[in-house]
């Protein structure tokens, strides 16, 4: 019986991952030139605006608005939508408190519903059930890369003239039916902070094909402006969003990177999903055959805890990280946050809304709180590896597998 490297015996894993982030003369050049240009502020600059338009053309969506990080790109988006005190907003149950507290910052409800049990994104049809009078928005979430089921999706939206939010937080470079995500809705926000698959530190971006929206998202990052109006008439409500110019140059330099990054990805995505569903008690998430490349922020499995010896995913955690697999947890179910249990979301409410009891919380989310406690999340760096690096992830699986008894 191989000993686990957690109690001493031998990493599974050989050799290093690739580092994160990656970098080289291209970023170096870029700020440079800016450093050099004067040009600091985006207003003045051209890097910016330029890794926009870059950024929504690899996209296949007509506009960009890069903004300060992926949080506010929520933010902005909800502006967009009017959002207002008294809306409900629909968000999955299974995601970063960004996708929830953006719609308490424009003091609308986020109505949580659960995800699906094999993709962990919303269950399209848990989200049409909530639906009410106060509904304006549904978020679908693209979690670890892999799309949610935007077909269903777009239909209810539709059918119900509501607007749907694509969080693409995760999901650079993902595909819905051959098309890149993130202006599959009204619109699409991204992320990227420092973990995510292309990475200026902090910054985000809003994708749109809707000229509507894409004005009033423009205005509410700038301050209330509109484009071509004297500097100093504010329109609009607003607020002072905008992305740098060095976060610019350094976009455009990472994005030169993003399509061969994710094909490697997503090609080794789909070589661990075929090796790991043949290790007992591992299942791959789940990828809809209609979603066509998965930008995988990370490499998401669910494990049976009854085939692993009855452990714990941080157990499982540990023990993966001792053979040398980089893992993140993933995220705990929003109506388990302090911010919701304790009732201080009410804080951000109003009026009756601010009063009622909100009995959706104390609902059953048993999909949200299975992701949470029986799910790996293997970090993105790992899916840049190369051969060697899949079959040691492979072998240190296999191997937790045959000796889990010893973690007990």
């Amino acid at each position: 019986m191989s000993r686990l490297a957690i109690h001493g015996g031998a990493p599974a894993k050989s050799k290093a991952f690739p580092a994160w982030p990656q970098h080289d003369a291209l970023e170096r050049e870029a700020l440079l030139e800016v450093l050099e240009s004067g040009n600091w502020w985006r207003s003045e600059g051209d890097k910016t605006a330029a890794f926009e338009r870059a950024f929504a053309d690899y996209h296949q969506a007509k506009h960009g608005i890069a903004v300060t990080n992926g949080t506010h790109a929520i933010e902005v988006a909800l502006a967009a939508l009017d959002i207002r005190p008294g809306d409900e907003v629909i968000v999955p149950n299974a995601t970063f408190v960004a996708t929830a507290s953006a719609a308490l910052f424009a003091g609308a409800l986020p109505r949580l519903v659960d995800v699906r049990a094999d993709s962990f994104c919303i269950d399209p049809e848990l989200a049409e059930a909530a639906i009410n009078e106060r509904s304006k928005a549904i978020i679908a979430v693209h979690l670890g890369g892999c799309p949610a089921d935007m077909d269903a999706l777009q239909s209810i939206a539709s059918q119900h003239g509501i607007a749907l939010l694509e969080d693409a937080a995760h999901a650079h470079g993902s595909e819905w039916r051959g098309r890149k995500v993130g202006a599959l809705g009204r619109g699409g926000t991204f992320s990227f902070q420092a973990s995510k698959t292309m990475t200026a530190g902090e910054g985000g971006i809003i994708l749109s094909d809707d000229d509507d929206f894409e004005v009033m998202a423009r205005s509410a990052h700038d301050c209330g402006r509109l484009p071509g109006e004297w500097f100093y008439s504010h329109y609009h409500y607003g607020s002072n969003y905008r992305l740098s110019e060095w976060q610019g140059a350094v976009l455009l330099a990472q994005l030169t990177r993003l399509d061969e990054q994710t094909a490697r990805r997503h090609a080794n995505g789909r070589w661990l999903d075929r090796q790991l569903s043949q290790v007992a008690g591992i299942s791959p998430q789940r990828m809809d055959s209609r979603a066509t490349r998965n930008g995988h922020y990370a490499y998401i499995f669910h494990f049976n805890p009854r085939q692993f010896a009855g452990i714990t995913r941080q157990q499982f955690e540990a023990a993966l990280e001792a053979e040398g697999i980089p893992t993140q947890p993933p995220y705990p179910p929003l109506n388990k946050l302090d911010l919701f249990q304790s009732g201080a979301y009410k804080n951000r409410l109003s009026g009756a809304q601010a009063r009622a009891d909100h009995a959706f919380l104390r609902g059953h989310f048993p999909n949200s709180q299975r992701e949470f406690e029986q799910t790996i999340w293997i970090t993105q760096r790992a899916l840049l590896g190369d051969e060697q690096d899949m079959q040691e992830i492979v072998a240190a699986l296999r191997k937790i597998s045959e000796n889990a008894s010893q973690l007990t």
